[in-house]
């Protein structure tokens, strides 16, 4: 936890009052998002109860399997859900836009995509453990499924996988989400009951006219008072109206917070860099349907060592991004590397813009800004910095002495012999630079999958989905 946010629950503690850390939204939110909230029978890893998913805050869909252990019921309630949940999912691909690429053919893009989002970060485990459970099934043969599961499955499955890519809003969850916007006066655990959280946001916990630890977990796990008191004997009764009923009891709160949660949060600006995020998400997704439409097979259950370490790079590398960007958005987050000595801000009190540096034809424009300047500054003579005000301009730590600090802009100057108009700070200006930088990062090289060293278990056999693959609690 950074100071910041320390001293943010601190404050909240003091004035009962969650506190913001976060002037903008850091995430894209659609204009038609799919609630999901799934329920799972205690005890049991992938024993689904039921589920509530829908657009439209006033018409919620319950979808209950009313013996959770019986194996035909569970497909036919996963049956249920691939016809409620697919034809939004898929629906989006519809209208499409050309890409070109550099080096590369051109792809169609669609214009939006789908956005599940769950209550909380077991809700996102709980959509991986069905997607596992489901993609690998086959809707003829022995043991056939309803048609549309083993495609849900992979659709789970992607989802759950897109929701730990860092900055991506396919599969948000709602705890996370608020979190990431608003500090609480009560501990990290108990910032994962939406009820409790949004209570500190909105009333206040010392103000809400019912305590929210008494509300309806939001999922997946029942409460099990409730499975003693209400849902065995329901089961026992053999009463499927019983059953449905008990369960929506369960789901209906968290139905009515989750949306809450997202009114929260349209209510806040998105940042600048959600735009570029949402459309590297419709990239991904218009890929994932491109393969599906293509006949790939469904997702292994495990990477082989070369696709491990590539699809880990390309989380590394979009988690430095996702920081940067959520630094150069929002103030406050800034802030967090001002503390830290990595960024600071301060008063233009002079300037160099005609400063050059080399003779002849290796002269080159390399203007000097004096920032004044009561930021502990941290970064060494020499190193790298950007700015939020000039998203594409590139500097140079100079000097860093007593409150004054030197820079050269080194890019986003322009191409004349002199600085574009508003390229250098202008004396009197207020300014910020910080170390951090979205620079490009080339991918890591890595050995062809054919050429993978015995020490990573050698080249990987062929990938065929088998039943085995599917063994799991489903089974």
């Amino acid at each position: 936890m950074s100071l910041l946010t320390s001293l943010a629950r601190l404050r909240a503690i003091e004035r009962g009052r969650a506190q913001p850390i976060a002037t903008v939204r850091h995430c894209h939110l659609s204009a038609r998002p799919m609630v999901f909230i799934p329920l799972k029978l205690s005890g049991e890893a992938a024993a689904p109860l039921a589920a509530m998913l829908g657009t439209d805050p006033g018409e919620p869909r319950l979808l209950a399997v009313t013996q959770p252990r019986n194996r035909d019921l569970r497909f036919a309630w996963a049956g249920e859900l691939a016809g409620a949940l697919l034809p939004y999912v898929t629906g989006f691909m519809g209208e499409t836009e050309t890409v070109e690429r550099r080096n590369a053919d051109p792809y169609e893009r669609a214009l939006d995509a789908p956005q599940l989002i769950v209550p909380n970060r077991a809700g996102v485990a709980f959509t991986r453990l069905l997607g596992r459970s489901t993609r690998f099934r086959r809707t003829d043969g022995p043991f056939p499924v309803p048609e549309g599961v083993p495609l849900l499955g992979r659709w789970l499955t992607y989802f759950a996988e897109r929701a730990a890519y860092p900055g991506s809003s396919l599969m948000p969850a709602a705890t996370d989400e608020l979190g990431r916007h608003w500090a609480s006066g009560q501990s990290a655990l108990e910032d994962a009951n939406l009820a409790a959280l949004l209570a500190w946001i909105t009333e206040g916990p010392d103000d809400a006219a019912e305590d929210p630890l008494i509300w309806p977990p939001a999922g997946p796990a029942t409460d099990p008072g409730f499975d003693a008191e209400v849902l065995a004997p329901a089961m026992e009764s053999g009463s499927a109206e019983r059953i449905t009923e008990a369960l929506r009891t369960q789901l209906e709160p968290t139905w009515r917070l989750v949306w809450r949660a997202i009114g929260l949060l349209r209510e806040l600006t998105p940042g600048a860099s959600v735009a570029q995020r949402w459309e590297h998400d419709r990239a991904s997704y218009s890929g994932m349907s491109a393969q599906l439409a293509e006949g790939a097979p469904p997702q292994a259950r495990r990477d082989g060592a070369v696709a491990a370490a590539a699809r880990l790079a390309r989380m590394e590398r979009a988690q430095a991004a996702y920081e940067v960007q959520r630094a150069y958005d929002d103030p406050l987050v800034m802030a967090e590397y001002r503390l830290t000595g990595e960024a600071f801000a301060g008063e233009v009190v002079d300037t160099a813009p005609d400063h050059t540096e080399g003779e002849g034809r290796s002269r080159k424009l390399r203007p000097l800004v004096t920032v004044k300047t009561d930021d502990l500054v941290r970064i060494a003579p020499g190193s790298a910095l950007g700015t939020p005000q000039r998203r594409g301009q590139g500097a140079e730590l100079v000097s860093a002495r007593d409150g004054l600090v030197t820079l050269k802009i080194t890019k986003g100057m322009g191409r004349g012999r002199t600085p574009a108009p508003g390229a250098v700070p202008e004396v009197g200006e207020r300014v910020c630079y910080s170390s951090l930088t979205d620079d490009f990062q080339g991918a890591a090289a890595l050995p062809e999958p054919e050429e993978t060293p015995w020490t990573h278990g050698g080249p990987p056999r062929p990938y065929e989905p088998t039943d085995e693959d599917a063994r799991e609690e489903w089974s």
